[in-house]
Formats: structure tokens, sequence, C-alpha cells
């Protein structure tokens, strides 16, 4: 029976339902949290009942289990829990963020000021010139690859594999810096832009799955396995994040006066448009 990867916190079911379920059908998960909810028990193998908001018992309580029971990785899809992930994953070497990275990338505040340090510009809070992307991208050692890009709007996510701004060379110079200011290694990372007319600027960088769906949209427009990537990451083993699809996918969510996201359609086609004609019929 392959070892068990460690899953701290597991996020709410839109966002990590997909990924965990991806996820247990390849390896054991057991989940760290202070309780395990019941859309995703049927995934998991296992439950440490540890608050990973508290790092040091919960770090003692991961390194009990792993005495007795071999660990093959450790993953977290919430930026809360990025710099318990990166403490367990050094005390059990295991692959993983350093920590001081993990904490910068988990404080915006001082993301954006390792961003600006490194010279790598980033958008202003509250301004809301120029559409949004993210570029979903793999780290390897000393490569930055850029699976595919996300257009963004409030309401809607859409990825193109013939997406034209994969050829923008001053975007994905952007990128490559910020992942390199941030010293971001090994990891699966949602790098949020903003397209103004000074050239792209970063919103964010999250070193972890996205939510939304998106790794499900990158996958049908792409046949990059996002959760596949960051789960070898994770393990220390080969990973491969060839395209083998040229569609595009996108979703929608369905916003009820004001209270959130209470659905979704997803939709996949021959490109962008015809994606926007069938959610506009959906």
């Amino acid at each position: 029976m392959p070892q068990p990867v460690l899953l701290l916190g597991s996020g709410r079911a839109a966002h990590g339902g997909f990924p965990l379920a991806r996820i247990a059908a390849v390896r054991p998960v057991v989940l760290v949290d202070a309780s395990a909810p019941g859309w995703a028990r049927p995934f998991l193998s296992g439950h440490l009942t540890a608050d990973p908001a508290r790092e040091a018992e919960t770090a003692e309580t991961v390194a009990r289990y792993a005495a007795r029971h071999p660990v093959a990785g450790v993953l977290t899809w919430s930026r809360g829990h990025l710099t318990a992930a990166a403490r367990i994953a050094a005390r059990l070497g295991l692959p993983g963020l350093s920590y001081e990275t993990a904490a910068a990338c988990a404080d915006p505040a001082a993301s954006r000021a390792l961003l600006a340090r490194h010279r790598v510009v980033a958008a202003e809070p509250g301004d809301a010139e120029g559409p949004l992307v993210s570029a979903e991208t793999v780290v390897l050692d000393d490569e930055v690859r850029i699976a595919a890009l996300t257009r963004t709007t409030p309401l809607r996510h859409s990825v193109h594999a013939h997406d034209g701004l994969l050829h923008n060379r001053f975007l994905r110079q952007t990128v490559e810096r910020a992942v390199r200011a941030l010293g971001l290694t090994h990891t699966v990372a949602h790098v949020g832009l903003r397209l103004t007319e000074r050239g792209p600027r970063i919103t964010g960088v999250a070193p972890h799955l996205p939510g939304d769906l998106i790794p499900w949209l990158v996958e049908r427009a792409t046949g990059v396995d996002l959760v596949a990537a960051a789960l070898a990451l994770a393990c220390g083993a080969a990973v491969e994040v060839t395209p083998t699809r040229q569609r595009a996918a996108a979703i929608r969510f369905a916003d009820s006066a004001g209270v959130g996201r209470r659905g979704y359609w997803v939709v996949e086609g021959d490109d962008a448009s015809a994606c926007e004609r069938a959610l506009d019929v959906a």
C-alpha cells in the first residue's frame, strides 16, 4: 500500500473536493485539522486532530504519527497553513517550501515587500485598471513552467490552451521573476496578475493548488494535471506537465442577491468563445 500524504486543512467542499478526490485515488490521505468535515470523510484514510494554526503542537502530533507510519509528503491548499506545512515537511525531511518562503507567501504585506526588494512590480491595493489573469505555474528545480493562464472575472474563470498571452514575454518574465523573488521551488503556484497599460502587475502568489475548480479547467483545456503535479512534487517524484489537449474550459458561479456562490456551471469547447456562448446559454 502506498505511503500516505498529510493534508493540512481540508478547505471548503467547492475548493478542496476535486483535488482531494483525485489525490485519494492515488495515495491514502490523512487529514490534519481540528475536525474532519462530512464531505471530506469518504476520501480520507485517517484524521489527526490538531489545529494547524498551533504550529508547534501540530508538528509534535504529526511527528508522533510519522514515527509509527512513514509519510510520503505534506500538502495544503490553505494560505493560513503554509508555514505549518513547511515546518512539518522540514521536520520529517520531506520536500516542501522553506519556512521563510512560506511565511512570506502567507503574509501579503511581506510578500509585496519581498517582491519590491527584487524589483518585481505589484499591483497597488484597490487598483482596478486592467483585466485579471492568473498563471497556473509548476516550479521545478531551475525551471518555471506556466501550464495555463486563467482569465478571471468576479463570477467566471476560463482557460484556453491557445491563449495568446502564453506567448507574451513580459508576462512570462514577470511570473518567473516573482517566483524567484519569493524563493519558490518544487511547488504548484497560482500567480495572480493584473494586465495594465504599463505592463503586468503581480496581485498575489499562492504556492499551492488554486481553488474554484481551476485545476479541473486546466486539465480539460490542456491535459495538464495540476493535482498530480502537486502530489508528485510533495512526494519528491517526477512531474509530467506536457500538454496533451488543445481545448478550452470555463466555469461560471451563480450569485444570489449577494449571498455568495450558490452553484456553478462548467463547460468545455474548442475555444474560449465557444465556452462563453455555452455559459451564456446556461
